[in-house]
């Protein structure tokens, strides 16, 4: 069985408890690979090889330029190494090895945009109003981040947050989910290869008593930036108030997509087809909430069941299969119990609604559930999984209604050929994205976020770079004058 340790200041490590974990492989349902987790003594060892190389000459006098270099060479390690990473992920979390490819590849992109924008962080001259004066600001690295990635999408939610803290010219503690962890330690040996100095980058997992609560709760922490479900970044939060560290969350999800009778048929149910079982619906913009206008709902029903009917469910790294395992039993078991709950609400299946269980316990079948009650619990309930709900809408004003009626708001769809109604509604709909007829498209250029309860702060794009940053102000007299005595009022 494959073996991983713990990454602190530049060395491979044993857990200073000894606590080692198994990971399940999805697919199988059998252990794998194991690795060490950290207790609270490795996370201070970590922040602390993290706080002490902020002010060392190796990383404090870097200039932003070879930062930047830095990451070039991690983005191309990245790249070369794309294939071995997703094979890991998808032995590790059941997430198909075309996507894991496919995404660890682009992730390089990521690092290289990040990597252009580590010399274009700049202060200003103020036109300060006070004569004689010369006043400054600067971009300062915000500190120590603890950086928290799950497991659905590591290798991505690691460079919107590794990549703006690096360039920075921050320290970062990254923890890798205790579920899936293998390619994010895997990815410490990028780290390593590419010369940051030692401690610049740490890689942990663990649990949260021993893990992932000291961290956040840690003193000399900076900043938290956490990936993951609304329970736990409430802890989160409360966490920070100990060490005041900024924070941001990206968060759930229950995205609604809304087709209008003028869009394009087919266009709309590739785009639900791809929001909902795209990534086995482990996708925390997963379109879950198909709002349809009903003229064209039954004939979208009879695209989406047709297209779906050639879906294939297997093994994960076979280039054939479109649907593999879900990562954890647990979310195959929540399917169920709001699968049964939408139904004695009056929600129909259209297909699927049950698991795979000659594939094993961790497949479920691509679902299509008929909603006539806003509140059918498949439209209220994140699941994680292959479940698309569709309700019919009359109106363009009960479409938006509809579509804002959730805790959540990180993204959404509309499907349309009226430009107009295009930008009318996506105005209207309170989420952190929005894409008109297309869906889950993703850049290192564009922010993303969420309202609501999916979270607060953006990542991707310029600004994710500044939030890594905190301005210093400078007044510098430039009078040859001594300063006049302050207890003289003139």
């Amino acid at each position: 069985m494959k073996h991983f340790s713990l990454f602190i200041a530049g060395q491979w490590t044993a857990g200073s408890t000894a606590q080692v974990m198994q990971s399940i492989n999805p697919a199988s349902g059998e252990p794998w690979m194991s690795f060490d987790c950290a207790s609270a003594d490795d996370v201070d060892a970590a922040v602390s090889a993290a706080s002490g190389m902020l002010d060392n000459p190796q990383w404090r006098d870097m200039t932003a330029t070879q930062r930047g270099k830095l990451l070039y060479k991690l983005a191309d390690l990245v790249e070369s190494n794309a294939e071995e990473l997703g094979r890991l992920e998808t032995t590790d979390s059941g997430k198909l090895a075309a996507e894991t490819l496919s995404q660890t590849g682009y992730v390089a992109d990521y690092y290289r945009y990040f990597a252009g924008l580590a010399d274009k962080i700049e202060g200003q001259v103020l036109p300060i109003d006070k004569p004689g004066m010369h006043v400054f600001t600067e971009r300062k690295p915000i500190g120590v981040v603890a950086a928290i990635v799950p497991w659905n999408a590591q290798m991505f939610l690691t460079a919107t947050k590794l990549g703006p803290a690096l360039a920075a010219g921050c320290c970062v503690v990254l923890k890798a989910s205790e579920i899936a962890p293998a390619p994010m330690l895997e990815f410490a040996r990028l780290i390593e290869q590419a010369g940051f100095p030692p401690g610049v980058v740490s890689v942990i997992t663990g649990d949260a008593d021993n893990c992932s609560i000291p961290l956040t709760r840690h003193p000399d922490i900076d900043r938290i930036a956490f990936t993951g479900g609304p329970e736990t970044a409430r802890h989160v939060v409360r966490n920070s108030a100990e060490n005041f560290a900024v924070t941001t969350l990206e968060l759930g999800g229950k995205s609604p997509i809304l087709v209008f009778a003028d869009a394009d048929l087919d266009a709309a149910a590739n785009g639900l087809i791809a929001g909902n079982f795209g990534a086995s619906g482990q996708s925390c913009v997963a379109g879950t909430r198909g709002l349809v206008e009903r003229g064209v709902y039954d004939a979208l029903v009879e695209k989406i069941t047709r297209l779906s009917g050639d879906l294939v469910v297997g093994d994960p790294h076979d280039s054939s299969t479109h649907l593999g395992p879900l990562c954890t039993e647990a979310q195959v078991k929540r399917i169920e119990d709001t699968l049964s709950k939408a139904k004695q609400q009056g929600a129909r299946i259209g297909f699927g609604g049950e698991r795979h269980s000659e594939l094993g316990s961790h497949y479920f079948k691509p679902t299509l559930l008929l909603c006539d009650d806003p509140a059918t619990a498949t439209l209220k309930v994140e699941m994680f999984g292959p479940v698309m709900s569709l309700i019919p809408f009359d109106t363009e004003e009960d479409a938006i209604a509809m579509a804002n009626d959730s805790d959540f708001g990180l993204g959404s769809g509309v499907f349309t050929r009226d430009v107009a109604r295009a930008h009318r509604v996506s105005s209207r709909i309170r989420s952190g994205i929005t894409w008109v007829n297309t869906y889950r498209a993703i850049s290192p250029i564009a922010p993303f976020g969420g309202f609501n309860q999916s979270g607060y702060g953006r990542e991707a794009g310029l600004e994710s770079v500044l939030d890594y940053t905190r301005t210093k102000t400078t007044w510098i007299n430039l009078s040859d004058e001594p300063m006049a005595n302050p207890f003289v009022i003139r």
